[in-house]
């Protein structure tokens, strides 16, 4: 399913392991937005919307490989909903705080199993919203792709940024107890 039973077999920590996969995860959202963003004003209705899935797509395997490492199941709907929840960046930290799950000191996996489905539901409610502004902030970033070349480095150094910010949330969520 994942490249982490190859990751999991190599030398070092855990966290270092997981500290490589999110450094390869950075390169991959840095090219694509990079590639999308050189063609300027004329590939822009094609490009923005391309560069959100794509990098949104390597994201989520990548938070969803980190759970994986972490020894969690990801068929559970409480873990998919901590892989939603760390797109958010670092208001995930805010929506789980919100609704009293302790993650930046130890997150257990029956800390997990006590989150009803009534919870369940209010935190992707929450996190639907928080994805929804913050693609309506990357607007104004959008606007310099506008430039040809200019905007590759700009949506690159952009996709690179989130997805290591994302990265690093989604460690930390899931390799607290490790």
């Amino acid at each position: 399913m994942f490249q982490t039973n190859r990751q999991r077999e190599g030398n070092g920590s855990l966290s270092s392991k997981v500290n490589s996969l999110i450094r390869w995860q950075n390169t991959k959202s840095a090219t694509s937005g990079f590639l999308t963003g050189l063609g300027g004003v004329i590939t822009l209705p094609v490009a923005i919307p391309a560069n959100i899935a794509s990098v949104m797509y390597v994201q989520i395997r990548m938070i969803a490989a980190i759970a994986h490492m972490a020894g969690y199941d990801l068929r559970d709907d409480r873990v998919k909903t901590l892989v939603y929840t760390c797109l958010c960046g670092n208001a995930a930290k805010d929506i789980v705080k919100e609704f009293g799950i302790k993650i930046g000191t130890k997150l257990t996996e029956t800390a997990i199993k006590k989150i009803s489905a009534e919870v369940i539901v209010k935190i992707n409610q929450a996190v639907g919203f928080r994805l929804l502004t913050k693609f309506g902030e990357k607007g104004v970033v959008n606007l310099g792709k506008a430039i040809p070349l200019v905007g590759g480095v700009i949506g690159g150094t952009m996709n690179g940024i989130t997805t290591n910010l994302i990265g690093n949330v989604a460690r930390d969520t899931f390799l607290a107890t490790s």
